[in-house]
């Protein structure tokens, strides 16, 4: 691991140009913490639970980036993955079950950004499976229990409060969302 990261999320770098992937490292240190991985195969090996971002080189030497990235879906990793390529993705990457694209030459900005981005999409997500959790549970109880009995938990106003609260986080999640997208397409 390098860097004195200021996140507590964890980043793998599989890249077999040596100076690239010390590079991106180098680029992500200082924010996350960074596992390096200079072939495919080392860069299965690697893979971890810990792992909540995979930065991955299309075109490695040996085990290639699609390959890696069928091990990654085949595993019980939950992580994002961005493929770092030479060139423009191309129609061959629909349903290679990658969340994001980085063409080479690779900045530290661009580096940085996918990988923040790809984290407030997990953020995003989570959330919002925990709020759809919470309001199933409470359809149920509003078919279960009469509406006086309703009134009268506090467990059920705490949901309602669970609820809100969660709605908040993931409108404002959602909002970020969008205003990156769009900062992209500028």
């Amino acid at each position: 691991m390098t860097g004195d990261a200021t996140s507590d999320a964890t980043v793998l770098v599989i890249e077999d140009e040596r100076h690239l992937a010390d590079l991106y490292a180098d680029y992500l240190g200082d924010e996350y913490a960074v596992v390096t991985a200079y072939t495919g195969e080392e860069g299965i090996e690697r893979l971890t639970s810990d792992v909540d971002v995979a930065v991955v080189d299309r075109r490695l030497a040996g085990v290639s980036g699609h390959e890696v990235v069928a091990a990654i879906e085949d595993s019980d990793v939950d992580c994002r993955v961005a493929l770092v390529t030479d060139a423009a993705p191309d129609f061959d990457v629909i349903g290679l079950g990658v969340d994001d694209y980085l063409v080479k030459p690779v900045t530290r900005e661009e580096a940085l950004d996918v990988v923040d981005r790809l984290l407030a999409v997990t953020e995003y997500t989570d959330a919002l499976q925990r709020l759809t959790r919470k309001k199933l549970t409470r359809n149920v109880l509003r078919v279960e229990r009469s509406r006086a009995e309703l009134s009268q938990s506090e467990r059920y106003r705490e949901l309602h409060g669970e609820i809100s609260d969660l709605q908040e986080t993931v409108d404002e999640l959602a909002a970020e969302l969008d205003l990156e997208e769009r900062e992209l397409v500028l």
